[in-house]
């Protein structure tokens, strides 16, 4: 069940947004000390999101499709990885949301790291072990790779760091291709977001000061490096339907911009700006696709 992975991010990102202009500044500023008040709200709200969740998914998704003994399968050739890539994002979006939410309890960094952190792993797991008992999928271990490649990519560098330097983002556009078969790809812009891996780009986007420790860049100024596909109807490349299928990678090379870098004393902006920077900023682009032609975007999202 791959595209409920987004769907969740989206949601969570949207409740944030949602508390972050309904509260006052100092409501959503993050406790200096542990508030187990605070605390027991988060670790409540996020047990019954994720129980509830996992609920809906088995009684109003799976319970379309036949259930079967538990297998695994092998998918990491489909989509030219951009559904692992999706798993990657959710996984490392999610795991600062959970770490993100301990920080506004007063909850030690460690223990940001050991609850926090790992939501996404978790949950993203538990909707994996789903799949393997579903007979439209399977529990896959690219997954699952995916998926801890994502929390370690936080972790490691709130280790490593104690910051993130490196953010993984998302944008989306448009492709030619949903109205070739909007039954899998999507039909409408709702959809497409989700599940139309054409459109999709994700984003390495690093903080340059932080890297060169210099005062000649603004520090929210950042570098950044996508990937995308192209040309895909479905996720087998070998579908006999599908063989004219001209199936590209695409690279990117871009500036972006880190929200948190942003200076404010409001603690209603900082948390606006962290929501919407899980979405890579519009910046003039260049791009080389697997076959070797370049191209320069004025604007790319």
């Amino acid at each position: 069940m791959k595209y409920s992975v987004y769907s969740i991010v989206v949601f969570f990102c949207f409740l944030c947004n949602t508390s972050a202009q309904s509260r006052i500044n100092q409501f959503l500023k993050p406790s200096d000390t542990l508030n187990n008040s605070r605390k027991n709200a988060v670790v409540i709200t996020e047990a019954t999101f994720a129980a509830v969740t996992l609920v809906a998914l088995d009684r109003l998704w799976y319970a379309d499709y036949p259930r079967s003994k538990f297998k695994t399968l092998n998918d990491n050739e489909e989509w030219l990885q951009m559904d692992k890539l999706g798993h990657v994002f959710s996984a490392y979006q999610l795991g600062q949301l959970g770490a993100n939410t301990l920080n506004w309890a007063g909850v030690s960094e460690k223990n940001q790291l050991l609850y926090g952190a790992t939501l996404g792993l978790g949950f993203l797991t538990a909707v994996e072990v789903m799949d393997g008992f579903s007979q439209e999928w399977g529990f896959s271990w690219g997954d699952m790779m995916a998926n801890g490649l994502g929390t370690g990519l936080y972790v490691g560098q709130e280790l490593l760091w104690e910051e993130q330097r490196i953010l993984l983002k998302y944008s989306f556009s448009r492709s030619d291709f949903v109205s070739q078969r909007p039954e899998k790809l999507g039909n409408g812009l709702s959809e497409e977001f989700l599940k139309d891996y054409n459109g999709q780009t994700y984003w390495l986007s690093a903080n340059i000061s932080t890297f060169f420790k210099t005062e000649n860049f603004p520090k929210w100024l950042n570098i950044a490096f996508g990937y995308g596909a192209d040309g895909m109807l479905t996720g087998n490349p070998n579908d006999d339907n599908f063989l004219n299928q001209n199936r590209v990678r695409q690279f990117y090379l871009s500036l972006d911009v880190d929200l948190t870098r942003i200076k404010t004393n409001s603690s209603v902006l900082k948390t606006i700006f962290s929501v919407f920077n899980i979405i890579k900023v519009p910046f003039p682009t260049f791009s080389l696709n697997s076959q070797g032609a370049v191209k320069w975007h004025y604007i790319y999202f």
